[in-house]
Order: structure tokens, then sequence, then C-alpha cells
């Protein structure tokens, strides 16, 4: 390989794993909720006025 094609390959790889370590950090400083706690009847289901 020559050493543009190992320059570009490295930049590639910074941006990828870059990308996922960045998004994991995110990830674990605001967490996703979850909407287990929220239970919808029947009757509110369709009648967004209640």
């Amino acid at each position: 390989m020559s050493g543009i094609a190992i320059v570009f390959m490295i930049i590639s790889m910074l941006t990828i794993w870059g990308g996922l370590a960045v998004s994991l950090i995110n990830l674990s400083r605001h967490p996703e909720k979850d909407d287990d706690h929220v239970i919808e009847t029947a009757e509110t289901a369709g009648n967004p006025s209640l």
C-alpha cells in the first residue's frame, strides 16, 4: 500500500471508531428514558382530550 492510502485508511478508521466512542460517551451521560412506567388504558388511548 502506498503512503497516501495508509493515511486515508487511518483517517477513516479514526472517524468511524471516534464516532462510536463519542456516541457511547453521550449515551452513558444522557441515557434514554424508559417508557415502561406509562400504561395507556383503552379509554385514553384514542382520546387526546383526556
